[in-house]
């Protein structure tokens, strides 16, 4: 026997939206934030480039959409996006009433695999992924989405060199601060930046090689700061 509420009305007596679940997938490449995006097929918005997204199967998670949209748009594997953030702007859809669940993920880039070449450079205030053919906007509200990411990705570099290990297992203090460049998108002062990193940090006792100039030290995370792997 279906369940009903106190008018006697079921679940599907209730106009119901759609789901939808869209992935930021950032990376760090030639020392600038960037963001995976693709160009749509012959379907709603066909031509237009927007964030790898789906929407929400009924014997589905929300994770489990997240990682079918990077496999099926993108063809990236092997990620565990995490949710962002809700969007449900009654608007934001022309197509009906959908909410969308963004989702968000920071990665090397070498870990995108052809995906590297759908990589739209993140820039401005409010950041803003330039894309290719003179397009100026993401579909949607996917530029909106961006613009969470970002703030994302910095509160998480704030609070840690380099939780995701784009620098790499071992590093300057220079590539480094790179990545923290990268990610926050101004220039950092060297000697704040490395007060600021240095006591997270332990010294290799190598030095950097195969580099131009005065070889430099080389470091690595404190295994209790080692990257998320995900």
């Amino acid at each position: 026997m279906a369940w009903r509420d106190g008018s006697g009305r079921t679940l599907e007596d209730y106009p119901r939206p759609s789901v939808a679940v869209d992935v930021a997938l950032l990376t760090v490449r030639d020392g600038a934030l960037a963001v995976v995006v693709h160009e749509r097929a012959a379907d709603h918005a066909a031509g237009r480039y927007s964030l790898p997204g789906t929407f929400l199967r009924i014997d589905e998670t929300l994770a489990e959409a997240a990682q079918r949209a990077l496999r099926s748009k993108v063809r990236v594997t092997g990620q565990r996006p995490e949710q962002l953030y809700v969007f449900d702007d009654p608007t934001r859809d022309d197509r009906g009433r959908v909410i969308g669940v963004a989702h968000v993920d920071l990665v090397p880039l070498d870990r995108l695999g052809d995906a590297t070449a759908l990589l739209a450079p993140v820039q401005g205030t409010p950041p803003r992924p330039v894309l290719p053919d003179g397009h100026t906007r993401l579909a949607f509200d996917h530029d909106g989405i961006v613009e969470r990411a970002v703030e994302w990705a910095r509160t998480l570099y704030g609070r840690a060199p380099d939780p995701r290990g784009l620098a790499g297992a071992e590093f300057t203090l220079l590539e480094l601060q790179r990545v923290h460049e990268a990610i926050g998108g101004r220039a950092l002062q060297k000697d704040t930046f490395r007060r600021r990193v240095l006591d997270d940090l332990d010294d290799t006792g190598q030095l950097s090689s195969g580099t131009v100039g005065k070889p430099a030290r080389l470091y690595r995370r404190r295994p209790t700061d080692q990257p998320d792997t995900r």
